[in-house]
């Protein structure tokens, strides 16, 4: 028997994703989000939902673009840091210890140390409550060269990212491989074509 919970937000993960966006006087500033994912693919686009109440909204508004970080578990504290304090009054990244990098295609800074970033422009805003969503069509993804698996793309396991539980405030590895999508499951669709 499943147990109701109501209209509460538990969706299994959530990723941990920094944003980057330039203040209104230049100044580099990230916060980390949950409520994000691939909304689109042709354009490629990504979506990420944040309060107005936070200072990375404006910036977002004002500047059309922001960037996409993701973090390595190596990262875990820097990550948490940057959601639990303001931009506004505090420069996360001389308080962290990472470095803002200018990106060459959308007018936003990205995470240096970070193994993965999404360079976007804003295409989209949508008021949806407490939450505003901007989608950004995706420019260019940068990855280090120390996380490309054998095919020379980004690989999930030399990556570590990471993910966020809303329940329990709480941050998991991702666990090993279980089989290939899109392949793993002919098994039941060749018995339904039996």
């Amino acid at each position: 028997m499943k147990k109701s919970f109501g209209p509460k937000i538990l969706v299994y993960p959530t990723p941990v994703w920094m944003v980057g966006t330039y203040d209104k006087e230049g100044k580099p500033n990230v916060m980390t989000i949950a409520w994000g994912g691939v909304c689109c693919s042709v354009p490629p686009c990504v979506a990420v939902s944040i309060r107005k109440a936070t200072y990375s909204y404006s910036s977002i508004v004002e500047r059309k673009a922001f960037t996409v970080n993701i973090p390595s578990e190596t990262y875990v504290a820097e990550a948490d840091y940057f959601g639990l304090v303001s931009g506004k009054n505090t420069d996360k990244f001389a308080a962290s210890g990472l470095t803002p990098v200018k990106s060459d295609l959308v007018d936003a800074p990205f995470v240096k140390e970070f193994p993965v970033i999404i360079e976007c422009k804003l295409i989209h805003t949508v008021e949806i409550g407490l939450h505003t969503q901007f989608v950004g069509e995706i420019l260019d993804v940068k990855a280090d060269e120390s996380v490309l698996g054998e095919k020379g793309v980004p690989d999930i396991e030399k990556i570590k990212p990471f993910v966020f539980t809303p329940e329990r405030r709480a941050y998991h590895k991702i666990g090993g491989y279980l089989g290939d999508a899109f392949s793993i499951g002919k098994g039941i669709q060749q018995k339904q074509q039996s």
